[in-house]
């Protein structure tokens, strides 16, 4: 019956639509660079992508209302002296962006106003330089990242092994994570307090990034190919792609607060040989994989700890980057949820919309709950001295209506799921030495040690005898009320045993501290406070309170040894009776049995 039934999400129909020729971002030259990179960046305004381009390295900057066939020379943002490997938009400021390079800089650059593609005829297109220029890896920059929640705050990664977090207005590194080989890739959290890295060691990462260390360091996909890492927004989860040792490609999902191993094990995902590279959507709780080499993008909702696949978009052109629009960006008149941007034959860029297939013409606030906006939760001087926070949400309806954002009053904004880092980094050594995360410490429960259940005080002598005489009763109900050895042994016609009272000791109460002889027997829980309770000094000869281990030694009361041998006794009776029941029983099969054979001779 549970096959009938279909697990229930807004987001099970959301199907991928590819955008005509004519309103691609034709005539490019995307760069034929071996590193394993994105190759193109985009945010509301701008497209950004890695330009294959001769003396030095470039890329370009692409306003997303030009579409069609670009012209022949594009202003390019010329600068470094080597290949252009990655680039970031700030997410704050849809204007400034960041580039790594294979000289082994980083760059800051400012896209002018009113930037266009498009000359006046006989004009030459005017490249556009570097704000500023950060100096400090020794080899190159393969990957460059901001900070998410606070302002201004960059990471680069390096072929010197190291990841540095820069603070672009002082243009200085104020913090360096130290690897032991080439780090693949790496994903900040949603508060921008951690850091999650893999490498080519095949290590996966999770640093305190002000602390300098890595709060955990586990193995990671076992495969000699690249893989890659995102952190799942708001949650203390994180997902990767990656190869295992037979090269199939692989999905985990970690918990960052004990990520030993994924939960539920690695996913095998197929047999292709590209790297595939995760986009997380917090507002919809869906992960996107987009595999290089092949033309696909599989999409997953996140729901109880586990990925359920959704659909996939399939395309014959194959793709070597991919992109997809912040969440402020998409077309909500269109039920988009999802934009992406992927790379074809490395000579255009095609926009792909993910769209919720609805009927509805106003908007649809249950697909699109509050996004994070363009104002940052702090100043990088805030969070370099130790601050923590998210960002403030937009609400999306606003810009439906084509108004200015609306922000999102504190006293409405979401809970934060994103626990502290304290929380998070409470399992690590590092955090014993890190004094600002011991003030907000919250043990976090083992998972093998379930928290211990509230026990009942043990049974009382009466319940234990009832619970063996209920027992014994199926069996009575079975025989002849005429059996006079039945009638004899049925518990509720035994009389009750007379009751004898020990002396009552004087510093003792009715009930004695110490379980008795029967409930130990028995295997009922005893009460470790019961066991260890002193026995009152006023008692003539006594001695010091006895340990657990010397309760049991104790000897008994006359009143408990008379009880324990009239229960002896019963359960004697009980078991004569269970011993002739049980010969009858076989004797009727027995006849049971010859009649049908008799009956079957005779048919």
């Amino acid at each position: 019956m549970s096959g009938r039934f279909v697990r229930s999400s807004k987001y099970r129909h959301v199907f991928g639509r590819p955008t005509r020729k004519e309103q691609c971002y034709d005539n490019l030259r995307i760069s034929k660079n071996a590193w394993d990179t994105n190759l193109v960046k985009a945010n509301p305004q701008y497209l950004a992508v890695n330009w294959e381009a001769s003396g030095g390295g470039a890329f370009a900057v692409i306003p997303l209302n030009e579409k069609g066939r670009l012209p022949e020379q594009l202003p390019l943002f010329r600068g470094h002296k080597a290949v252009v490997l990655d680039t970031d938009w700030n997410p704050f400021d849809d204007s400034l962006i960041a580039s790594g390079s294979d000289d082994g800089k980083a760059f800051i650059w400012r896209v002018p106003e009113d930037f266009t593609l498009r000359t006046e005829d006989g004009e030459d297109p005017e490249d556009v330089g570097p704000l500023r220029q950060f100096t400090g890896h020794s080899r190159k920059v393969g990957h460059v990242l901001f900070n998410p929640a606070a302002a201004n705050v960059l990471a680069t990664s390096s072929g010197d092994y190291t990841v540095k977090i820069w603070d672009i207005e002082a243009g200085s590194p104020r913090l360096t994570q130290k690897h032991t080989d080439i780090v693949q890739s790496l994903s900040w959290s949603a508060n921008g307090s951690l850091l999650v890295t893999t490498s080519r060691d095949k290590k996966l990462r999770v640093w305190d990034v002000r602390q300098e260390a890595p709060a955990h360091t586990v193995p990671g996909h076992a495969g000699a190919k690249n893989s890659r890492v995102t952190w799942m927004g708001e949650h203390d989860r994180i997902a990767t792609t990656g190869f295992s040792k037979m090269s199939d490609r692989q999905l985990g999902l970690w918990d960052i607060r004990d990520p030993k191993e994924p939960i539920g094990g690695f996913h095998m995902l197929d047999s292709i040989s590209g790297v595939c590279m995760p986009f997380w959507d917090d507002s919809t709780q869906c992960l996107y994989l987009a595999g290089k080499g092949d033309g696909n993008i599989r999409y997953f909702e996140y729901e109880h700890d586990k990925f359920e696949y959704l659909s996939e978009y399939k395309s014959s052109d194959p793709q070597r980057g991919l992109a997809f629009l912040p969440k402020r960006g998409v077309n909500t008149h269109d039920n988009e949820v999802m934009r992406a941007f992927k790379t074809v034959n490395d000579s255009y860029i095609e926009p792909i919309s993910f769209i919720v297939p609805r009927r509805a013409e106003v908007f649809q606030g249950d697909i699109y709950p509050p996004v994070t906006g363009t104002k940052p939760a702090m100043s990088a001087a805030e969070w370099f001295d130790g601050m923590e926070g998210l960002p403030p949400k937009i609400d999306l309806e606003s810009i439906y209506e084509g108004e200015e954002p609306t922000e999102i009053p504190s006293s409405s904004r979401p809970v934060s799921r994103v626990p502290s880092t304290s929380t998070m980094l409470s399992t690590s050594k590092h955090q014993a030495e890190s004094a600002p995360l011991k003030k907000d410490l919250e043990p976090i429960k083992e998972p093998s040690q379930p928290s211990p259940a509230i026990r009942n005080p043990p049974p009382s002598m009466k319940e234990q005898a009832n619970s063996v005489a209920n027992l014994a009763s199926k069996y009575n109900d079975k025989e002849d009320s005429s059996s006079a050895e039945d009638d004899s042994s049925s518990f509720e016609e035994v009389a009750k045993p007379t009751e004898r009272h020990a002396p009552k000791p004087v510093e003792q109460p009715a009930e004695s501290t110490e379980p008795s002889a029967i409930t130990r027997e028995l295997g009922s829980p005893a009460s470790p406070a019961k066991l260890a309770a002193p026995i009152s000094p006023s008692k003539p000869g006594s001695s010091a309170a006895p340990s657990m281990q010397q309760a049991p030694a104790k000897a008994p009361t006359s009143s408990d040894q008379i009880t324990l041998q009239d229960i002896k006794t019963l359960l004697e009776s009980q078991s004569k009776t269970i011993s002739v029941q049980s010969e009858k029983i076989a004797l009727l099969t027995a006849q049971v049995d010859r009649l049908k054979t008799t009956i079957g001779g005779k048919m």
